[in-house]
């Protein structure tokens, strides 16, 4: 790991982890240079773009569909995506949300684990190869497919969905970038002491071995290349799958809605169980032609609560960020991660009228309005999350100060 890479970031995580009050300094020393500075508040994402539209912020970082909600309503412009931020080729492909499972579960259904893989690696493939579908089944499982308001201005969530999805990049590949970012991210959490249990002082390839399981995929993706999906002994329990209300988890809502397409093609469904529009509560999972389980999907507030029902066993799968689960496995919940089901994903947004259009110009900005004694104001998810990190050392790789407020 590049070491500067991994102490910037150590001091960013410092920072968000631990800064608290009013307005603080965050602990990060930019470089010599400094051009400016910059205020972050953190706030529930779902305000985000009403914040923007109100003049209260000026812009926020966050993952999709946000972004495409403040560029479609024309109350933002995009500065950059996550994976463009400085510095470069840091953040390529960079992890983001995953499909976790219960060991427990995978030990004892490892064919029905294996076909939940092959499907949602199907799903992926079908999100990239038909995006304006894709967009138009999240927006309906998301939004009913009503319009949104922010302020005075009114947008179609299908038009936000057809924006977002192809900023996101679907993919189960868990590539050399994919890991290393996951790797990233644990070594400076261990740094600042943030993991305290099992992970805190495991070697590289035990870390790996606490959190990883391929297996699934590898047995998925091989019977997805031979086209020949096993049909797994069904199940005498329901099995519950968490997922998030965001189309990064678009495969998800593809697979249920076009269960159709999936089982007359790859033999493989995950059927409603009633015909109803919007999202989906109770599903079967069908196996050339076999019923092999009923799955219940359990829609979250965020990753740290799935993470809680997954300790409980309340749900075996979760579909959600990697960072919660590394966090839940650190203090020891029987969790693997078992492959990607999209990287990237975020973006950095401000206020349309700002005179910005890339980053460079974004600094210049910054430094304008630092000089004028009105410093820019931007909001970020949750302290520690990968929204927050990613522009905080984007900032500091600029030489920006940046400062907590309310």
């Amino acid at each position: 790991m590049n070491i500067k890479v991994l102490m910037s970031l150590v001091a960013l995580l410092a920072a968000a982890l631990l800064v608290a009050g009013c307005v603080e300094d965050v602990p990060v020393a930019p470089p010599d240079g400094v051009q400016g500075e910059v205020g972050i508040m953190y706030t529930a994402v779902g305000q985000m773009p009403t914040l923007l539209a109100t003049g209260q912020i000026d812009g926020f970082m966050v993952w999709q569909p946000l972004v495409s909600m403040a560029t479609v309503s024309e109350i933002g412009t995009v500065v950059t995506y996550s994976k463009d931020l400085p510095p470069e080729s840091t953040w390529t492909d960079h992890t983001c949300c995953a499909l976790s499972a219960r060991e427990d579960f995978i030990a004892a259904n490892p064919d029905l684990t294996n076909a939940i893989a092959a499907l949602f690696i199907l799903a992926g493939e079908y999100v990239q190869e038909n995006p304006e579908r894709s967009a138009e089944i999240s927006a309906n499982w998301l939004y009913g497919g009503a319009d949104m308001t922010f302020g005075d201005v009114t947008i179609s969530s299908y038009d936000v969905s057809k924006d977002s999805i192809p900023t996101i990049r679907f993919t189960t590949e868990n590539s050399p970038e994919w890991l290393e970012s996951n790797h990233r991210f644990i070594g400076a959490l261990r740094e600042i002491g943030y993991l305290t249990g099992e992970l805190e002082t495991a070697s590289p390839d035990k870390v790996d071995t606490k959190l990883f399981d391929f297996g699934p995929y590898e047995a998925g993706l091989a019977m997805v290349e031979a086209g020949e999906i096993k049909t797994p002994p069904k199940l005498t329990r329901p099995v519950s799958l968490g997922y998030l209300p965001s189309d990064h988890d678009a495969p998800l809502f593809v697979a249920v809605k076009e269960w159709e397409y999936f089982n007359d093609n790859y033999g493989i469904a995950l059927k409603p169980r009633a015909d109803v529009p919007g999202k989906v509560e109770v599903a079967d999972l069908i196996v050339n032609d076999v019923v092999v389980a009923e799955v219940r999907l359990v829609l979250g507030e965020g990753g740290a609560p799935l993470m809680t029902l997954m300790a409980a066993n309340a749900i075996q799968f979760a579909y959600a960020g990697t960072p919660p689960a590394i966090s839940a496995i650190d203090k020891g919940t029987p969790i693997k991660i078992l492959f990607p089901t999209q990287t990237e994903g975020s973006g950095f947004v401000v206020d349309s009228a700002a005179p910005v259009t890339d980053w460079s110009s974004f600094i210049t900005w910054v430094e304008s309005r630092t000089a004028e004694g009105r410093p820019v104001k931007i909001a970020s998810p949750a302290r520690g999350s990968i929204q927050d990190v990613q522009i905080k050392y984007a900032l500091q790789d600029s030489g920006v100060v940046v400062k907590e407020v309310r």
